[in-house]
C-alpha cells in the first residue's frame, strides 16, 4: 500500500514532522511519501491561505495520484478535500476529518488545540462543515508569537499542554484533538500526562487511509462527488487537465 501525504503549506521542517509521524502510524508494508507546496505560506491560518493551499494541494494531487493507493491532506482544515475528493478515483482523507473520526470513537466533547488564534473561526467552521460542531467542547489556541513553525511543539509543548488540561478542566472536554501538522507527534508524548485520550491528525489520517484502501469500496460515479463534468477551460496545467479528462473516461 502507498499513501500519498500532501503538505499545502511551503514548510520542508512541518513536511519531516508529518513524514516521521506518518512512517511512525503505518502498518507494516505501507510506504508513506509525503509533497510539500511548491508555493504558498509557511502555514495556513485563514480562509484565503486555505483557499492558496487547496489549489497547491490539487496541483500535486494530479501530477502523482496514479501512484499511490490514497491521498491524505496533511493540513488541518483540510484545505481542498472536498475537491479532491470528487476529482479522484483513490480514496481521499485529512487531518481534520480523521481527527474527529477518531476522536468520536473515543468521546463525546471533543477540544482542539491549535496554534494561533486567528485560526479558531476557520477551524470551527470546519468542524461544522464536518458534522461536529454540537459535539465541540472548546478551540484553544495559543496567543504567542511563532519564531519557527516547524519548532512550535519544541517551544511551546507545556503551554499547549496547559491549553488542553484548561479545555478538560473548564470545558468539559473527553477527547483532546492536537490541531495542525507542526503538532504531528506530540500526542504521543502527552500520552498518559492527560486525563483524556488525546488524538493526532497525522497518524489518524494513515490509519484511516489505510482502512479505506482495504476497504475498497469503489469511486463515486454518481452524487455530489461524481467527477466534475468536462467543459471549456482555459489555462489549467496538463496534469489537472489529464485528470479531470481521466475521471470521465
Amino acid at each position: 500500500m502507498k499513501l500519498l501525504l500532501i503538505n499545502p503549506n511551503i514548510s520542508d521542517s512541518v513536511s519531516a514532522l508529518i513524514r516521521a509521524e506518518a512512517e511512525r502510524s503505518a502498518s507494516a508494508g505501507t510506504q508513506v511519501e509525503v509533497l510539500t507546496a511548491p508555493f504558498g505560506v509557511a502555514y495556513i491560518e485563514t480562509r484565503f491561505e486555505a483557499l492558496i493551499g487547496a489549489y497547491a494541494a490539487a496541483q500535486l494531487a494530479a501530477e502523482h495520484h496514479q501512484r499511490f493507493d490514497a491521498i491524505v491532506v496533511a493540513a488541518f482544515g483540510d484545505p481542498g478535500l472536498g475537491g479532491l475528493r470528487e476529482a479522484m478515483d483513490i480514496p481521499v482523507t485529512g487531518l481534520t476529518e480523521a481527527a474527529l473520526a477518531s476522536a468520536h470513537l473515543l468521546g463525546h466533547r471533543i477540544s482542539i488545540i491549535a496554534i494561533s488564534q486567528r485560526i479558531q473561526a476557520w477551524y470551527r467552521e470546519v468542524v461544522e462543515a464536518c458534522g461536529f460542531g454540537g459535539r465541540l467542547a472548546s478551540i484553544r489556541a495559543l496567543d504567542r508569537p511563532l519564531s519557527g513553525i516547524g519548532a512550535v511543539q519544541d517551544e511551546h509543548a507545556q503551554a499547549l499542554k496547559a491549553l488542553a488540561e484548561r479545555a478538560v478542566d473548564e470545558d468539559g472536554a473527553e477527547v483532546i484533538v492536537l490541531a495542525g501538522a507542526p503538532l504531528a507527534g506530540l500526542a504521543r508524548t502527552l500520552k498518559g500526562q492527560l486525563p483524556v485520550p488525546v488524538v493526532d491528525g497525522v497518524s489518524s489520517a494513515v490509519r484511516h487511509a489505510e482502512t479505506l484502501v482495504a476497504l475498497d469500496p469503489g469511486a463515486a460515479r454518481r452524487g455530489s462527488f461524481a467527477p466534475p463534468p468536462l467543459k471549456p477551460h482555459r489555462g489549467l496545467p496538463a496534469s489537472i487537465e489529464a485528470l479531470l479528462a481521466g475521471r470521465n473516461a
